[in-house]
C-alpha cells in the first residue's frame, strides 16, 4: 500500500508514557502517523517516520502553539462519515485526507493547578485543540477511534495484534473519551473559578468532577455496589497504616469522625463513633486521659464503632485501644511503637493517620427527588454575648455547656447531649422525638446526670425534655430557641431552678 493511501492516525499527546509502543503497533497495522510539535520530535527520535499535520494542512502552528490542529483539513478528515456523498464530495472539493484513529492526551491541568500556578500559567493549560480533536473523534465512533487514556493502549495495541478494532471497542471508547473532557472542562471550571476570584456555587448548572479513587467491596449492604470518588483537585484525607479494606459503612461513619475532630480541634479530643453519629466524646489532659473519659459514656455502644483522635496515638494509648474490639483509630499521628504494636496486636483493626486536607464547600445527597445540595461549613459556636440567659447566668459551666453544644452538633438529629467536665455523660441522637432522645441521654447517663449539663441541637417545642432533665439533676442548658414555646419553656425552666441559655445556631444533622 502506498504511503498516501494509507490509514492515518494522528497522535498528540503531552504524557508520552508508552506512546512509542502505540505507535510501534499502528505502523505494524499498516498506519501512516501524523502529528505535531513536540510529539513528532519524540516519535522521530524514537525511529518512526512522521507525516507533520503541516504536511497536511500547508499551515503552521501559530500563536505560541496555541493552534495546530485547529484546521478543516484535521477536523474534516475526524468528522467525515464514511459512504456520505455529501461529505465524500467536499473531500474531494477540498483535499481532505480522512483520519481513522486519534490518539490524544490533553494538557496537565489539573497537575499545574495543584502546584500553586501564576493566573497565566494555569490558562496556558487549558487544552483547546485536544479536547477538540477528542470529541470529533468521538462523535464520529463508528469510523473514528478515539484514545483520550494512555491506559488504554495495551487494550488497543492487542486488538491491533489480534485483527483490528471493533465497533464495541470503539463505542466504549467514545463514551469514555465524552467523560474524560468533561472531567477536564469541570476541573477547570472549579479551578478557574478560584484562581479568576469569582464563584460558580449558586449557578444553575452544576458541575463536579469526580475520580474513584478506591472500589469498596459492597456498599451498605451486599446486595449494593460502591466506590469512593474525590474531586480532581482534592488531596486524599487519610493514609491507611494497616488493618483490612475499608467498607463503605467505614467511610460514612469516619465522615463523622473527620467532623468530630475539625470541631474539637485545638483540644485533647477523642471521639467514638457508631452507625455515623457519637457514642462517647471527651476532653483530656492527653489523647489516653480522653479516650477513657469518652469510652465511659457509653461502653456496650462503643463496641464495634470507630475511635478518633485530635492528637497524637502513643503505645500506652494503643495498648488500651487493643482491650477493646473497633474497626478503626484515627488520628493526625501515631508513634511508630504504637503502630507496630496495633499491627501485631490487632492486624484487622484500621489505622488511619488522617491529614484533614479536603473540606467540601458543597454536601450534595442524591435521593429519590433529585440531588441536594448545601453549603458544607462548620456550625459556628454559640456566644454569650449574643444570646441570654434565662435563670441566674451560670459563666461558670461555659466550657461544659459549650462542649456539650458541639457533641449535639456532632449527633444525629433529634439529639440531646448530658455531659460534665468536659466529657459526655449521655447522648440521644437520632430520635424521632425530642423528649425520648431527652429521656434516654438521661438514662444512659444514670447518676452522672447530677450537676452536668444539657445541650439540644434545636429548640424545645414543649416544657417536658426541660422537666425530665431537672429531674434528673441537670443544672444548666443550652439551646438555640425559635419555638413559639419559648416563653413557656422558659419560664418553667426557671420554675425548676435551671439556667438557660438560649442562643447559637440550630445544628440539625439529619
Amino acid at each position: 500500500m502506498d504511503r498516501q493511501d494509507a490509514p492515518k492516525a494522528l497522535i498528540s499527546v503531552w504524557n508520552k508514557e508508552g506512546i512509542a509502543e502505540l505507535a510501534g503497533s499502528l505502523v505494524k497495522a499498516g498506519y501512516e502517523i501524523v502529528s505535531s510539535s513536540n510529539t513528532a520530535k519524540y516519535l522521530r527520535d524514537s525511529g518512526f517516520e512522521v507525516t507533520e499535520v503541516l504536511g497536511l494542512t500547508g499551515f503552521p502552528s501559530i500563536l505560541g502553539g496555541r493552534v495546530k490542529t485547529l484546521h478543516p483539513k484535521i477536523m474534516g478528515g475526524i468528522l467525515a462519515r464514511r459512504g456520505n456523498q455529501d461529505d465524500e464530495t467536499a473531500r474531494a472539493e477540498y483535499g481532505i485526507p480522512l483520519i481513522d484513529i486519534v490518539v490524544c492526551g490533553l494538557y496537565p491541568f489539573e497537575e499545574t493547578a495543584r502546584g500553586n500556578p501564576s493566573k497565566e500559567e494555569l490558562i496556558e493549560k487549558i487544552d483547546i485543540g485536544g479536547v477538540s480533536l477528542i470529541r470529533a473523534a468521538a462523535k464520529n465512533y463508528a469510523d473514528v477511534t478515539v484514545v483520550a487514556d494512555h491506559a488504554d493502549y495495551k487494550t488497543v495495541m492487542d486488538a491491533l495484534d489480534g485483527g483490528g478494532i471493533t465497533e464495541p471497542m470503539r463505542k466504549e471508547l467514545a463514551i469514555k473519551a465524552f467523560r474524560l473532557t468533561a472531567s477536564y472542562d469541570a476541573t477547570i471550571s472549579e479551578a478557574l473559578a478560584d484562581a479568576l476570584g469569582t464563584s460558580q456555587r449558586d449557578d444553575a448548572e452544576k458541575v463536579i468532577p469526580l475520580r474513584r479513587v478506591q472500589t469498596l467491596r459492597y456498599g451498605e449492604n451486599p446486595y449494593q455496589s460502591a466506590a469512593l470518588y474525590m474531586p480532581t483537585l482534592s488531596d486524599p484525607v487519610f493514609e491507611q497504616h494497616s488493618g483490612k479494606e475499608l467498607s463503605y459503612n467505614n467511610l460514612l461513619d469516619l465522615d463523622t469522625l473527620l467532623k468530630g475532630q475539625a470541631i474539637f480541634k485545638g483540644s485533647n479530643a477523642c471521639v467514638i463513633v457508631k452507625h455515623t453519629t457519637p457514642c462517647g466524646i471527651a476532653e483530656g489532659q492527653d489523647a489516653l486521659s480522653a479516650y477513657e473519659r469518652a469510652l465511659e459514656s457509653d461502653p456496650v455502644s462503643a463496641f464495634g464503632g470507630i475511635v478518633g483522635f485530635t492528637g497524637r496515638v502513643d503505645k500506652a494509648l494503643a495498648q488500651k485501644l487493643a482491650e477493646h474490639f473497633y474497626e478503626i483509630v484515627a488520628a493526625p499521628a501515631f508513634d511508630l511503637d504504637a503502630v507496630e504494636f496495633l499491627r501485631a496486636k490487632k492486624p484487622n483493626l484500621r489505622l488511619l493517620t488522617t491529614t484533614g486536607y479536603y473540606m467540601p464547600r458543597e454536601q450534595v445527597t442524591a435521593n429519590r427527588s433529585g440531588f441536594l445540595v448545601q453549603s458544607e461549613t462548620l456550625p459556628p459556636p454559640p456566644v454569650q454575648s449574643e444570646g441570654h440567659w434565662e435563670g441566674n447566668p451560670r459563666p461558670d459551666l461555659w466550657g461544659d455547656l459549650l462542649f456539650a453544644w458541639r457533641a449535639a452538633a456532632l449527633s444525629k438529629s433529634n439529639a440531646i447531649v448530658l455531659a460534665k467536665d468536659f466529657a459526655t455523660v449521655g447522648i440521644g441522637g437520632g430520635f424521632t422525638n425530642r423528649v425520648d432522645a431527652a429521656r434516654y441521654a438521661i438514662l444512659q447517663a444514670g447518676e452522672r446526670a447530677q450537676g452536668a449539663v444539657l445541650a439540644s441541637d434545636a429548640f424545645f417545642p414543649f416544657p417536658d425534655s426541660v422537666e425530665l432533665a431537672a429531674h434528673a439533676g441537670v443544672v444548666a442548658i443550652i439551646q438555640p430557641g425559635g419555638s413559639i414555646k419559648d416563653a413557656d419553656v422558659a419560664r418553667r425552666a426557671v420554675e425548676l431552678g435551671l439556667s438557660m441559655f438560649v442562643g447559637g445556631p440550630r445544628t440539625f444533622r439529619h
